[in-house]
């Protein structure tokens, strides 16, 4: 296993610039100037059309593709994606303070979605036909039918509107005063964690009781999805030749179910979690604007309402190296759920 992560590292250079190209096929597909956007941080910049064709000579907009690609690339290796009309500020300073807030909501979100779907798919599959596998089954229909955008409002009404327990956003005004001093050590940009850090555990508690309504409404949506996949794998599993004689041999149910049947079973649930992890780590859109949590995927729908290109393509990068990692991640999951898989 080790000799395979370690060539798939090999091999991640040469795919990130596949990834590099296609997004640079993406910005020359832009005019001049459009593409000048990314260098502008001051309106002043541009006052008249000789301003506008000194800036595109000066950047060398219409040079030759390659020698664009190169100093592109130059920039992006520097950590320099441009200027973000959208954020008021470069994008990799727009990405990188967005980026603790997707993450601490999708490391929230996460336990409680792949394990409770993975349990209550089990538990269904186990007692087949049973009432409790009718009342999993109807609950996994009404969380996939229901659109994230209506139960999220659902929950902010309930939970906030009317009994004023959950509030939107990350922090109360109080816990922001407290983070945002000098006396308090920002290591993460992750509320919760950093208030642990702290040793403030009044910010700690703020920062869980603003995240509780968006991870209930991601819970609950991803939790039926998972719990279907699992359920159905489980009652294929179940009817194996090898589950049988298990049986057969006198082996207690738990260990035939928990030992045998799960880690069989699991493979095509790994598959459908890391597209999950991909898509809470790159931003929930639809989530974040309801409750209002300045993470990756609000600024990315900003960034393309306003036609703001850098953010746009700078986004684009950081989800082709998330979706590299976390296809290996899930590749390694295989080998480890299941040792009958090698990894060569």
């Amino acid at each position: 296993m080790i000799s395979y992560i370690i060539r798939r590292l090999f091999i991640l250079p040469v795919i990130l610039f596949g990834v590099s190209l296609l997004i640079f096929s993406m910005i020359m597909m832009l005019g001049p100037y459009q593409r000048l956007s990314t260098y502008i941080t001051d309106p002043a910049q541009l006052k008249g059309v000789d301003d506008v064709e000194q800036l595109i000579a000066k950047y060398g907009l219409d040079d030759p593709w390659y020698e664009q690609y190169g100093r592109w690339i130059s920039g992006v290796a520097q950590g320099d994606f441009g200027w973000s009309e959208s954020a008021g500020a470069p994008v990799t300073t727009a990405i990188a303070n967005r980026f603790p807030a997707t993450i601490e909501l999708a490391l929230l979100s996460l336990i409680p979605v792949i394990f409770g779907g993975i349990i209550l798919g089990v538990i269904s599959a186990v007692h087949h036909n049973k009432l409790i596998d009718h009342i999993i089954r109807i609950f996994a229909v009404i969380g996939w039918s229901f659109p994230s955008f209506v139960f999220g409002l659902l929950v902010l009404m309930i939970f906030y509107g009317v009994l004023g327990w959950l509030p939107p956003g990350r922090l109360s005004n109080w816990a922001t005063e407290i983070v945002r001093s000098a006396e308090f050590a920002n290591y993460t940009g992750m509320y919760i964690l950093d208030g642990l850090l702290n040793f403030n555990f009044a910010v700690v508690l703020d920062a869980i009781r603003h995240m509780i309504a968006p991870v209930i409404t991601i819970s609950i949506l991803w939790w039926a999805f998972i719990l279907r996949i699992t359920r159905s794998n489980m009652l294929e599993t179940l009817k194996k030749d090898y589950i049988r004689t298990a049986r057969a041999k006198g082996l207690a149910d738990n260990i035939v179910v928990y030992k045998h049947a799960v880690r069989n079973a699991l493979i095509p649930v790994v598959t459908v979690a890391g597209q999950m992890i991909l898509g809470l780590a790159g931003g929930l859109v639809i989530v974040e604007s309801i409750f209002n949590i300045r993470g990756l995927g609000q600024f990315m729908a900003t960034s393309a309402q306003q036609l703001d290109y850098p953010g746009v393509l700078g986004g684009a990068l950081y989800f082709g190296l998330l979706l590299i990692l976390i296809n290996l991640f899930v590749d390694v999951s295989y080998a480890v759920i299941d040792p009958r898989i090698r990894l060569e």
